[in-house]
């Protein structure tokens, strides 16, 4: 593989700071029990393959390094940095031991650069493409720039992909494509108007992929995330998610904010059950699998409401201190889908996913980190 920056030296600073962590939250090595993920676990730990990460240093990004880390295969990852924290790969240092992190090239580049793009697609079997800014309201202030990074870098890195003959392109695709079809629960081919350029620019990804897999036969599959969620993601910043914002406000003994009535609910999906789906999408062997979206989700609902009370309850159970407070309701947010459940059976049936934690488990692994990481 070629080489980039290397990886040993560029977390050294961030690796010594790293805080251990509680039971609940250390050895946050997936559990893929018994099914067609463990089975594709143990194909990779007896012949490992050669991955491409994007957005290695983000959320989800960061979780398939340590995943595919601890699976014994060899990882470069590509970030520019501008979302994503080099704390993250020096916790995946951490969590990994140094022997495992020798097998990590990072590439500091964007994806919005094509050279960088193709350069880091050599010697490549599978991109996991991850890369993305991530938020509906940053797409609102500016659809420039999210198409940029969201449409264009998404195309380098498929014709990178196409020109480097890798062997599968698993790209993070979105719920938000979905837009103002109202339906419950949300079946992949059934979309309707996009209410955001961030939702216009993940179906335009799922139309690029459809088109290269016809005209050049790349094959490509796109997983379309419900609010995943889980440690290392950024609670802090106008763009921040909304479990994470909520915690970080909850330890410091702040208001929650809920955008609109409370009513408006979502399909939490815990950072493990997304990891077992892009492990899944590369891997399959199924033909019929191929060149297709997923949902990547629990199927199950989840109102702003439900959800502040849960948390609120399993904050109190670490820190009794903490004196619970009533969340703030205000006005609905443009671009906002009012209600989110997906139908998981097309992943189930052709992929062999099944997620493996709830929200309440999830949460629990969670809040437990974000604690740890005030001590």
């Amino acid at each position: 593989m070629q080489e980039g920056a290397p990886a040993a030296q560029s977390a050294d600073s961030d690796a010594a700071s790293a805080k251990p962590l509680p039971a609940e939250a250390a050895g946050m090595a997936p559990d893929f029990g018994t099914g067609a993920c463990a089975q594709a676990c143990a194909l990779l730990l007896h012949a490992p393959r050669r991955w491409l990460v994007t957005g290695v240093a983000g959320f989800i990004g960061s979780h398939l390094l340590e995943t595919l880390l601890r699976l014994g295969q060899e990882v470069r990852g590509l970030d520019n940095f501008s979302t994503g924290h080099r704390h993250n790969l020096a916790l995946v240092r951490v969590s990994v031991g140094e022997a495992a992190w020798q097998r990590f090239t990072l590439v500091d580049n964007d994806i919005r650069d094509a050279q960088a793009c193709a350069s880091a697609c050599e010697d490549v079997d599978y991109v996991l493409h991850q890369a993305a800014l991530g938020s509906v309201s940053r797409s609102l202030e500016d659809p420039a720039l999210c198409h940029a990074v969201n449409v264009s870098g998404f195309l380098n890195m498929l014709a990178a992909a196409r020109a480097a003959r890798v062997q599968r392109f698993v790209y993070a695709a979105s719920s938000a494509t979905y837009g103002d079809h109202a339906a419950l629960p949300k079946v992949e081919q059934h979309i309707g108007a996009p209410l955001s350029p961030y939702a216009l620019s993940k179906y335009v990804n799922e139309l690029y992929a459809q088109v290269y897999a016809r005209c050049f036969g790349t094959q490509t599959i796109g997983l379309r995330y419900f609010n995943v969620f889980g440690p290392r993601q950024d609670p802090l910043g106008a763009y921040a998610a909304v479990i994470p914002r909520w915690i970080a406000a909850m330890l410091d003994e702040q208001p929650v904010r809920i955008h609109g009535d409370g009513a408006t609910s979502r399909d939490f999906c815990f950072v493990h059950n997304a990891v077992q789906a892009n492990l899944l999408a590369a891997t399959c062997a199924e033909p019929a699998a191929v060149n297709q979206v997923y949902n990547v989700a629990v199927n199950a609902r989840t109102s702003l409401t439900q959800l502040h009370a849960a948390m609120q309850s399993q904050l109190h159970a670490i820190r009794p201190q903490l004196q619970p407070r009533a969340p703030q309701y205000g006005e609905f947010r443009a671009g906002d889908v009012r209600h989110s459940q997906a139908d998981i059976a097309k992943a189930a049936r052709l992929l062999g996913y099944a997620p493996t934690h709830t929200l309440a488990q999830g949460l629990a692994y969670t809040i437990a980190w974000y604690v740890a990481q005030r001590a």
